[in-house]
């Protein structure tokens, strides 16, 4: 090789360490930058130059013609990749699902105070001194006072219960946007990267982070599948369904009069939604059926992967209604399905439930009584007329199909805590029942039943749980049974959160930037930039020399 020639040797060596420089430069100035991943400098040889070929020698007579700049890439695992987005995505799950346990708990007042076991107390303290002495006006209208706060409390909390729901359901908007956001600026990113990309001679490694960042966030709010393609292109399944394409991004849609009997949001499919056009043109969505982005009655399970997503546990937190005793009373397949795997609905029912028997026990117990005044005199009316709790709308029914023989509007809605009030009759004048038999004795019998009915073990929360309550220890269990579903949805939001941290500190040992690592690249490269110059000076000067000799 000529001296001439050795100069571009040299000239090789200068590119190369200036461009591994730059790009160990890079990589200091992003040590804090969410999101970023590494970039490392691929080296080679350039192509040899042959100058003779024997074939009795070993090999060819060949030598080189210094180094080539071959990439800049990043330095990821798509296993940890797909490892951390599939476990932060369960994490999510979980946190949601016992933030929202934590919710209930305060709205039962059970941590920051005990109002409404207190106001079920008194109502039992309020019973049996009514049997110490059933005649006494003022017993009768502690009675009828204790009723009356024990509703009023009991309304307070189930309201505080819906206006969580409702709250979880502004969420849900705010989650859908952000997902749509995310599909459509991934599509704009593969765009960018392709066109970056396509003459093979540049990576557009900042627009790959900001894509796989992008993805990190789509797997925190649902469970996400994903490829790319020869030419950069990343395609991506949300749930199982085509998401982000090479050409365009299918978006979720909202909707709220369909299939939600309260109009709470449902996601859904927008290109799997059934619509049609009015006389103006405008587009009419007419059912969502075959669009649901979720099926909330599967089994939640993490052997397949049912368990992952933020969206999933907002939607199965909230529900899609107000839940009452009838979701687990009238079909016992029909709250396994869409009752039992919602944290708020669960205990809506269950709490409504117990409303409803104890406001129908004291009923029954008033309206057979032998004292109540219709039996008295018949008059006055029925003896239903002189219960202590009274349907304020008798027309109002369930609005949502609960199974085949309950469909939406055939169940009357009865006493349940939104519609039930305290006997106007006797809020007036708690004496109007006497609690007086017509030969003027005591009623005993009707307070000895009233008394009965509180400690009666015979109410179950639900179903699927086989000891019996009393009116007395069943709010117990319920806070009880609340208690243990926080526990468990804590321990394993803990033993999730462990695995997360665990997933992304190994993520970050590959992706993330080591400063000290990062100043030896430095050093090493400088070197190699100072030896280059020292090589090109060296040939230099043997060209001077040979020049000047021959001149002479």
């Amino acid at each position: 090789m000529s001296l001439m020639a050795n100069l571009y040797v040299g000239q090789s060596g200068l590119a190369t360490s200036q461009n591994a420089l730059n790009t160990t430069a890079h990589n200091l100035a992003n040590v804090d930058t969410l999101g970023y991943t590494r970039q490392q400098v691929s080296q080679g040889t350039r192509a040899y130059q042959t100058l003779e070929k024997r074939n009795e020698a070993i090999a060819w007579k060949q030598i080189g013609t210094g180094v080539e700049y071959n990439n800049c890439k990043q330095v990821r695992s798509d296993f940890l990749d797909i490892s951390y987005r599939l476990e932060s995505g369960r994490y999510a799950f979980y946190d949601i699902s016992q933030k929202a346990l934590e919710e209930i708990e305060d709205q039962l007042q059970e941590m920051n105070g005990t109002e409404f076991a207190e106001s079920l107390n008194n109502l039992w303290v309020a019973v049996q001194e009514l049997a110490k002495d059933p005649c006494s006006a003022v017993t009768q209208s502690s009675l009828v006072t204790r009723c009356n706060e024990f509703l009023t409390r009991a309304k307070s909390v189930y309201d505080g219960m819906v206006s969580y729901q409702e709250n979880l359901d502004l969420s849900v908007y705010e989650m859908v946007n952000n997902i749509n956001s995310y599909g459509d600026r991934i599509r704009t990113l593969n765009e960018d990267i392709v066109s970056i990309e396509s003459g093979r001679h540049e990576k557009a490694n900042d627009l790959r982070d900001e894509r796989n960042n992008l993805l990190d966030k789509l797997g925190e709010l649902g469970r996400i599948e994903y490829t790319e393609d020869v030419f950069g292109n990343v395609t991506v399944l949300f749930e199982g369904s085509s998401f982000v394409t090479t050409d365009h991004v299918n978006h979720i849609g909202i909707d709220t009069t369909l299939d939600s009997p309260v109009g709470y949001a449902t996601p859904y499919w927008e290109y799997a939604a059934k619509k049609e056009y009015n006389m103006y043109g405008e587009e009419i969505i007419t059912s969502i059926s075959g669009g649901h982005l979720y099926d909330l009655t599967q089994t939640i399970s993490t052997s397949t992967n049912t368990d992952i997503g933020k969206l999933k546990s907002v939607l199965l937190a909230r529900g899609d209604h107000n839940a009452t005793y009838h979701d687990i009373t009238e079909s016992e397949d029909y709250y396994n399905s869409n009752i039992a795997n919602s944290v708020i609905m669960n205990v809506q029912a269950e709490f409504d439930q117990m409303v409803h028997n104890i406001m129908t026990a004291i009923n029954q117990i008033m309206e057979d009584a032998e004292s109540n005044p219709a039996t008295l005199d018949n008059s006055l009316g029925t003896t239903s007329d002189f219960a202590m709790f009274v349907v304020a709308n008798k027309t109002d029914a369930l609005t949502y199909d609960i199974d085949d023989d309950h469909p939406a509007g055939s169940v009357t809605t009865g006493f349940t805590i939104k519609n039930t009030q305290i006997n106007p009759i006797l809020l007036k004048d708690p004496t109007t029942f006497t609690f007086r038999t017509k030969d003027g004795n005591e009623d005993n019998d009707t307070t000895e039943a009233l008394r009965a009915a509180f400690t009666s073990e015979k109410y179950v929360l639900n179903p699927n749980v086989a000891s019996r309550n009393s009116f007395i220890t069943y709010y117990n269990s319920l806070v009880s049974q609340v208690a243990n579903s926080g526990d468990v949805h804590n321990s394993v939001k803990e033993a999730q959160e462990q695995t997360v941290s665990a997933v992304s500190a190994a993520r970050e040992q590959i992706v993330g930037v080591s400063s000290d690592e990062e100043l030896e690249y430095m050093i090493q490269f400088q070197n190699a930039y100072n030896a280059s110059s020292r090589y090109i000076n060296v040939v230099s000067q043997m060209l001077e020399h040979l020049v000047s000799t021959l001149g002479a």
